[in-house]
Formats: structure tokens, sequence, C-alpha cells
């Protein structure tokens, strides 16, 4: 039998970034939450691809940018602490934020962020991959003046330039990692996509569309949380969340209208619950009131964050 590789990959990027999209895209699956809010990602995802006889763990971070509050700190001291150990390091960077062709003309503090991360990498001596993302929405022209930027401040021995969302030059990134990834055993079993359980996935999967469906009003002030998760003889199961928010009238905001927000977050979470696990989904949302819920040790815990951080 061939032997087999593994390698540790950490995917690390300023917010909105495409991080997580990337993740998805070369696992093949949803591991990690995608919207289009800025530090969706609160800590380590861990996404398994098999290529071959090759194992690829990709370590989906939080974005990197300069943190103020106690979560934001702990969010980016954990980006840092998933270098430690990694066999490879993909810088992922939003070439069209770069190139000022979004909706908002070029993104400053994208700009500065990803700066900052080849500046701290090439201080650090960690020779890593550059990921230029989202370039089928940038000219040519200016995709070269944005890589020789980069090259310039950062420690790089490969560049790519991909569309995650699409798929386009991923498969180039994924045959890279596999030819350099070291001789050693596979940490998961073959058929396992992410490294965390069930209800964690679950409860990732209701907190992405509770910010796609609330990102004005309530951007990142709900965490949400499985109560309980019953296995039932027909082999469905019946899901239990708590969407916890910081005050009252963020939950009217969550409940919405006669119930309506809550019950379009519910039907959205509950399809996509069924598609990845491939069962029928019994889904009851609640929403409950924690006043500074964002500086409970316990929470921190749970996401496997530094409180102290």
């Amino acid at each position: 039998m061939t032997e087999q590789h593994c390698a540790v990959v950490a995917v690390l990027g300023a917010p909105n970034a495409g991080k997580s999209t990337l993740v998805n895209t070369l696992v093949g699956a949803k591991v990690a939450a995608v919207t289009q809010k800025v530090q969706t990602t609160r800590a380590l995802v861990r996404g398994i691809a098999m290529r071959d006889r090759t194992q690829l763990i990709l370590i989906d971070t939080p974005g990197v940018f300069a943190p103020k509050k106690r979560l934001e700190r702990a969010m980016v001291a954990a980006a840092w602490s998933a270098l430690e150990g990694a066999d490879a390091i993909l810088h992922v960077v939003d070439a069209a934020a770069h190139a000022g062709t979004d909706k908002h003309g070029a993104d400053v503090r994208s700009i500065e962020d990803a700066a900052s991360i080849s500046a701290k990498l090439k201080q650090m001596d960690l020779p890593s991959i550059l990921v230029l993302n989202k370039v089928d929405a940038v000219a040519r022209p200016a995709l070269l003046e944005i890589t020789t930027k980069l090259v310039e401040e950062g420690l790089y021995t490969d560049v790519f330039m991909v569309s995650a969302k699409k798929g386009d030059g991923v498969d180039d990134i994924a045959r890279v990692l596999t030819e350099r990834a070291p001789v050693g055993p596979w940490l998961f079993p073959e058929d396992q996509t992410m490294d965390a359980p069930a209800r964690v996935l679950a409860a990732e999967i209701t907190r992405e569309k509770a910010f796609l469906r609330l990102h004005e009003e309530l951007p990142y002030e709900l965490t949400v949380e499985t109560e309980t998760w019953e296995e039932r003889k027909d082999g469905s199961a019946k899901i239990d969340q708590i969407l916890y928010v910081a005050r009252e009238s963020q939950r009217k905001i969550a409940i919405g209208a006669k119930g309506q927000t809550i019950k379009i977050i519910g039907e959205q979470a509950r399809k996509e619950m069924e598609a990845a696990f491939d069962r029928r989904i019994h889904l009851f949302l609640h929403v409950k009131v924690r006043e500074g819920w964002t500086e409970e040790r316990a929470l921190y815990q749970r996401l496997g964050l530094d409180y102290e951080a």
C-alpha cells in the first residue's frame, strides 16, 4: 500500500478575504460559516480534505486585523496560534478590495491588514503561499501591481490567483500542498470533513443564517448554542438551539414581526443541516437575552479562544 502523507495547513488573512470559502472549496463540503460580514469565523475551524493518499488538515482562522475588544483580541491571537506547527501557510488576500473593484472602491483597512500580515510573516521568517482571491473581478495589470507589492513585503514561496467561490485555481493549490505534504499517518478518518462535533456545525449553520438575515441590525451581537440534540427512532434528529443577544431590543429584532424573522432563519438553517447531515431535522430556535456574553470566560473556553489574549 502506498504510504500516507499528512499536512497541517494554516489559512490566514484579513477579515472577509475569503478564507472560509477557500477552505470549504478545498474540502468539498461546508465546514465553515461564510457571509459577507467580516469576522464570521470566531475560532479555529479545521476542515479535512483528501487527495489520493494525502490528508490536508486546513485550519480556517479568524480574520487578522487591529483588535480593540476582548473577543477581537482573542480571535486574532487564535489566528496567529494556528501557525504553530503548521506544515504550510496560505495567506489569502482579497484582490478585489485592493484593486477597488468592489462596491465601495479600494478598502484601505483591508490593504493595511494584508500588508501587516505580510510584514509579520516576514519578521517571523515563515515562508508562506500567497493566494490572491476574487481575481475574476480584477484586471490583470492591477493584479500584477498588487502581487508585486505583497511579494516585496512578505516571504512567499508561491503565488496563486484564484476565485475560491467559483473554484477557479483552487485545484492548483491543492496539488502543490499535496506534493509537499510530509510522510505521516492521517490524523482523522478518511471520510471525515471536519473535526468539530455535529452540534457545533449545527450552531455554525444557524449563526451564518442569522448573520445573513440580520447583518444590518445585529452584525456581531449574537451567538448560537445547540442546547439539545435528540436522536429519534425514525433516523431524524430534534435540535433545540438558543440565539443569544445582548439586549432586549435585539431580541425583538431577531424574532421579527409576528416571529417571521426567526422563522425564516430556522427554515434556511434546517434545510442546510438536512443536506449536511443527510437526514431529516426538526429544528427549534429560541432567542434569549444574555447581557455581556462577550465577556464570559466560559464562552471563550467553548470556542477554543484565550480569554486573556
